[in-house]
């Protein structure tokens, strides 16, 4: 029987998830991000956003990027090249680190994971061929090799405050790592080698697991199974987004990108050593630290409770009659009944519980800076 074809479009840029399939019998609705394919939701945000705040959620994230490096120069080389200390790590530890230009500027953030023979770096979707070009650009008479590492690895992550109660029930084997960052293999005749590291990604407790390719649906179903068993659910990217915000915590690409200086994106504390000696972009952070603060600064928002609808990035924040920042992310929590957001304010205006005027589309409103989580 014919069809009319005439609002059927393929983009054929994106990157299917290996798991299209398995989502779609979970009844999801999915979305593309920095062009992958991700889960948006199953059909119920609130309940996803509450398993992941209440117990534990299973979020496919094989979307974001992830590059391995090898050669027996790797650890020195990243070391040269990101805010973080990577020289001294041993097998099994990892660290987050943000990737910078000579000036500062963020080409990305990273976790980073040392493994037995090589460095594994995840990070946000749409990023694979921009961090590569970044880190080969310095690669002269090192002997490293960047493999990406995608096509053959799946990404699974357990998020919630019963994260790893849901990852020990899968029956792995392997004493899962304590501390964020830390990590554990598993080498399984069925499953093949997998990877479980310690990230929580929302501020409370979490796991990824990189799974090869062709265990994927195996992993999945049995983690997805698992949460269920103590209150949780798999979860989609719209929950998960309303976490993080809550939460406090910035996404390159969203809060973060190639304007930003680490510092004003409040990293200090997770992603820069200050002891560490060089790295590209090194001495315009140190000089920030010397002498002052930036300018401006990521902020934890609480907006107007009858918006008419959330701001988007980019819409401007007021005080006084003086443009002072910009909004970057906007949700709507379930649990807390509460418009929030994340901004840049300038640093004279960013104490807490200070109140800005919010210009958006529909009019003019009141935003108060808040306490962060993070």
């Amino acid at each position: 029987m014919p069809r009319d074809l005439s609002n059927w479009k393929i983009d054929f840029a994106m990157t299917p998830l290996a798991l299209h399939e398995f989502h779609q019998s979970l009844n999801a609705v999915f979305t593309t991000i920095g062009g992958s394919e991700m889960v948006a939701h199953y059909g119920d945000v609130p309940a996803e956003h509450a398993a992941l705040r209440t117990a534990a959620g299973v979020v496919d994230l094989s979307a974001r990027g992830r590059l391995c490096l090898l050669g027996v120069d790797r650890q020195k080389f990243l070391n040269g090249q990101v805010t973080n200390n990577v020289k001294d790590l041993r097998p099994g530890q990892g660290c987050y680190a943000a990737l910078v230009s000579a000036k500062g500027k963020m080409h990305s953030d990273l976790n980073i994971s040392r493994l037995a023979d090589e460095l594994l770096l995840d990070f946000e979707p749409g990023y694979t061929d921009a961090v590569t070009q970044r880190l080969e650009k310095f690669i002269i008479a090192d002997d490293v090799q960047i493999v990406d590492a995608a096509p053959h690895y799946g990404l699974l992550s357990v998020q919630g405050p019963r994260a790893a109660e849901a990852v020990g029930q899968l029956g792995l084997g392997i004493h899962l790592p304590e501390k964020s960052h830390d990590s554990a293999t598993l080498k399984d005749a069925t499953l093949g080698e997998i990877y479980l590291m310690n990230l929580p990604r929302l501020g409370s407790a979490g796991f990824d697991l990189f799974v090869p390719t062709a265990s994927l649906g195996a992993v999945a179903d049995k983690l997805v199974a698992a949460v269920k068993q103590i209150g949780g659910r798999a979860c989609g990217w719209d929950a998960l987004e309303i976490a993080r915000v809550e939460a406090g915590l910035p996404r390159f690409g969203a809060d973060m990108d190639e304007t930003t200086l680490p510092p004003e994106a409040g990293l200090e504390a997770r992603a820069i050593s200050y002891t560490k000696g060089c790295y590209i972009g090194q001495e315009v952070i140190a000089r920030i630290r010397t002498y002052g603060q930036v300018a401006k600064s990521l902020q934890s928002l609480r907006l107007a409770d009858n918006l008419a609808a959330l701001p988007v990035k980019g819409d401007k924040l007021f005080r006084d009659g003086k443009e002072i920042g910009f909004i970057t992310s906007a949700v709507f929590s379930p649990a807390l009944k509460a418009n929030l957001a994340l901004g840049y304010v300038r640093r004279e205006c960013n104490a807490v519980g200070t109140e800005l005027i919010l210009h958006g589309a529909v009019g003019e409103s009141v935003a108060r800076i808040v306490p962060a989580p993070r």
